[in-house]
């Protein structure tokens, strides 16, 4: 009994210590995952992440005769007469009579503005098959963030002015003009309209003459658009501004639209298939353009007989496509200037085709600023710079092959950013996570406690008050 009740004891006293240093252990070991990984402990009391990480879009009620049944008379009865050859209608696609979404055309004028196509297809996908978009379609206007306009303004501009471009800018005879009114006494005759004064509806205008007509009426919205360049003669009608240069954005502004690429021309290059490049610089374009586009010609003239640089006249045709995968996929720098506007899709063809972009275009906006970092793939060079002689030449030169290596690794690595095709048939399917879609409605999500602000200190007015609009951001 006395041996039984030591060993008792002996065990006791090894037991003790023994739990104390287990349970020592084990708070030790869970400090650490609290520390180390602190989303373990919320994971299930946090906001689910579809839910957070999303915007809520209403696509407003419009016809489809403003939208995919312009396509339907694009492939069966247009005819571009802007073109020396139409590719589109001497190969169409095969057209089934009951097929609801067709392809975007291949006409280099209109397809370089195809955001509209594949914003909208999006939207239109099956809610199983949106699980990688950051856009998420509520049936409600009362539970959307924002309100889509299905207007495809840019296939509307550019059917009217392949077909009569003298009649344009009238109001008489213009099929466009007609479908802009039709778009605005429908939208404009809605509940979610007069909540916000049409502040939080989207609107994709990425031809710069798209809804020409109407601008003044849809300033308040949210625009998607390339650039600025096509409101600068609107806003300066009313500037009694007498600084030179200067133009009061009354209708666009950073504050609450969004820039959005070009539909890239050029087929995408791997970084695993460039090969040694032999031409300093490349550019191929119209070398006489309007406005801001001046510069082009004057750099034209510096630069045409200089060693290493290429500068072709060109227009976008198969054989010009043909020539400018060439000259960009053998060059170092692709010189990208203002034209009539500040940019160009030239920009999104020279990253696909792993080309750095040498930018000479002072008041150029750039899409997804904030979540890209240009200078890193990009050079950027000032007007007065670029015009001295020799100057942008030398500039280049000085370029190390190391820093054109990162260069070309940094653009290969958002080559997808700026990519809109799905690969779907009618663009109906899920988009790719990192793609130019999903990019768009990121920045439109950052703009809206600005635009919900506005919409309520717009509320509080008393009736009869006019608050000039003030958009301008520098």
């Amino acid at each position: 009994m006395a041996m039984t009740a030591k060993s008792n004891k002996s065990n006791t006293s090894l037991t003790v210590p023994n739990l104390l240093l287990f349970f020592t252990l084990l708070s030790l070991f869970s400090l650490f995952i609290f520390l180390v990984f602190p989303t373990a402990t919320t994971l299930h009391s946090s906001p689910s992440p579809h839910a957070s990480t999303t915007i809520n879009v209403y696509v407003a009620d419009l016809p489809r005769s403003l939208n995919y049944d312009l396509l339907h008379r694009y492939w069966t009865s247009f005819s571009d007469s802007r073109l020396s050859t139409d590719e589109d209608h001497r190969h169409p696609p095969a057209l089934h009579p009951l097929a609801k979404y067709l392809p975007y055309p291949d006409n280099p004028l209109i397809k370089q503005y195809s955001a509209e196509y594949w914003i909208m297809g999006d939207l239109m996908t099956p809610p199983q098959h949106r699980v990688t978009s950051f856009a998420n379609r509520v049936l409600d206007p009362r539970l959307a963030d924002v309100v889509f306009v299905p207007f495809f303004a840019t296939l509307s501009a550019e059917m009217q002015l392949g077909a009569n471009k003298g009649a344009f800018r009238k109001k008489t005879g213009n099929e466009d003009y007609k479908r802009q009114r039709e778009v605005m006494d429908a939208v404009r005759s809605t509940e979610a309209w007069n909540r916000s004064g049409g502040r939080d509806h989207v609107f994709v205008l990425t031809d710069p003459v798209a809804m020409w007509h109407v601008k003044d009426e849809i300033a308040p919205a949210i625009l998607l658009v390339v650039d600025f360049g096509g409101w600068y003669k609107l806003d300066s009608r009313g500037s009694n501004s007498i600084e030179s240069g200067v133009v009061p954005h009354t209708q666009v502004s950073v504050i609450k639209d969004v820039i959005v690429p070009y539909t890239h021309l050029l087929p995408r290059l791997d970084l695993s298939q460039n090969k040694e490049r032999h031409q300093l610089l490349y550019f191929k374009g119209a070398k006489h353009r309007h406005r801001g586009g001046m510069i082009r010609e004057k750099l034209w003239d510096l630069m045409i007989d200089e060693p290493g640089v290429i500068m072709e006249e060109g227009f976008p045709n198969a054989t010009g496509r043909d020539q400018s995968i060439k000259g960009m996929r053998t060059s170092e720098f692709c010189l990208h200037p203002a034209g009539d506007t500040p940019t160009s899709c030239r920009l999104f063809d020279a990253i696909q085709s792993l080309c750095i972009p040498v930018i000479v275009s002072d008041n150029i906006e750039l899409p997804f600023e904030g979540m890209v970092d240009y200078s890193e793939f990009s050079v950027f060079v000032a007007i007065s710079d670029a015009l001295k002689p020799n100057w942008l030449v030398n500039h280049l030169k000085s370029f190390s092959k190391e820093q054109k290596a990162t260069f070309r690794q940094n653009m290969a690595r958002v080559q997808p950013i700026f990519v809109y095709d799905n690969g779907h048939p009618g663009g109906i399917g899920p988009v790719p996570l990192d793609g130019a879609v999903n990019h768009i409605w990121k920045k439109v999500h950052q703009k809206l406690p600005m635009i919900k602000e506005t919409i309520i200190r717009e509320r509080r007015k008393p009736p009869g008050v006019s608050v000039p609009r003030r958009c301008h951001c520098t």
